[in-house]
């Protein structure tokens, strides 16, 4: 089925006012959020884009249900890993915390734009070249392969940021000074306007997920063909990150097995798109230019499954031996 404009429009209009409310609401006045406030509104987020799951469910059939409540779990829980990157970001330039909310906030908006650009330019490609799915299959297989190298260590607070190409070019062409000035973006002084640090956090945290886009994007297309749920599952998982950083910023040291159980989540997707690429095949150098059908193609239901699985078990055991680990520590001293 084709989703109307006027969905479209209602779409994105609700979820900009989705984060005008949490700029209203947790921005526009400076502070540190208390657990119970960083709890309470993450459930309301996850709760909220549980809820569109469910409308879009019936009204579009269990299909396309399932496709986006894959999609959200898979979004949300690259999501969580990457906010590790963000705390490194906002330890590196030393951000007080009751500004860091802003900073996010506006990372994330950008990040959203941003993406939702590189959705429009890989359903066109879909819809052009079915061939893409080989590529996207085998980037995501890399991608794999180099969350597996990072090793099932954890992660490090302590570890060094590397700004990319995008935040040194703004570094090195904007007038900036290494002061904060409350929590605004620029400031003035000697008659200058100037970038302060919290505008240089903005940018590398919108342009870092937007790296991380890369290879989340490829994966909701290896669950979907349909851009409308690509779009709503990043928007959905995008909302609602803020609080979720206050809230799990401690626990992600504890996640220790996270980034080996997306890895997994991540090749398995990468072989069901390159398999549905040999479904459509089209290369006239593979099979001649036909179709490969020696490998069924994966259900929604069974890629559920394996992530939702994958997950438990993940959390489970990084959990086992982060308690494990504080034993032994315990015991020596």
């Amino acid at each position: 089925m084709h989703v109307p404009v006027w969905v479209w429009l209602a779409t994105v209009a609700g979820i900009a006012a989705l984060f005008l409310f949490d700029f209203f609401a947790h921005v526009r006045k400076p502070h540190d959020p208390t657990f119970r406030e960083a709890a309470w509104w993450s459930v309301f987020f996850v709760a909220l884009a549980m809820a569109f799951g469910a409308g879009l469910w019936w009204v579009w059939g269990a299909q396309h249900g399932a496709e986006y409540f894959a999609g959200f779990i898979t979004e949300k829980s690259l999501s969580v890993d990457n906010l590790f990157v963000f705390l490194i970001i906002m330890s590196k330039f030393a951000v007080p915390r009751p500004y860091q909310q802003k900073a996010l906030l506006i990372g994330i908006v950008i990040a959203l734009i941003l993406r939702g650009a590189f959705i429009a330019v890989g359903a066109a490609a879909i819809a052009q070249f079915s061939w893409v799915f080989y590529l996207f299959g085998l980037f995501l297989l890399y991608t794999a392969i180099q969350l597996v190298r990072e090793g099932a260590g954890g992660h490090d607070e302590n570890e060094a940021y590397e700004p990319n190409a995008m935040v040194r070019w703004v570094q090195k062409r904007l007038p900036a000074t290494d002061e904060f000035d409350g929590d605004r973006l620029f400031s003035v002084k000697t008659g200058k306007r100037l970038a302060t640090p919290l505008f240089m956090v903005v940018v590398a945290l919108g342009m870092t997920d937007v790296l991380f886009a890369l290879d989340s994007i490829p994966a909701i297309y290896g669950l979907t063909k349909e851009p409308y749920i690509v779009f709503t599952t990043n928007a959905f998982a995008l909302l609602g990150l803020l609080q979720l950083y206050f809230l799990i910023g401690g626990l992600l040291k504890r996640l220790v097995y996270l980034s080996l159980g997306l890895s997994f989540i991540l090749a398995f997707i990468g072989v069901k798109l390159i398999i549905e690429a040999m479904h459509t095949n089209t290369l006239a150098f593979i099979n001649g230019g036909e179709p490969i059908h020696l490998v069924p193609e994966i259900p929604i239901w069974l890629s559920m499954t394996i992530i939702l699985g994958t997950l438990v078990v993940t959390t489970v055991a990084s959990l086992i031996k982060s308690r494990h680990q504080s034993r032994v520590v315990s015991d020596s001293h």
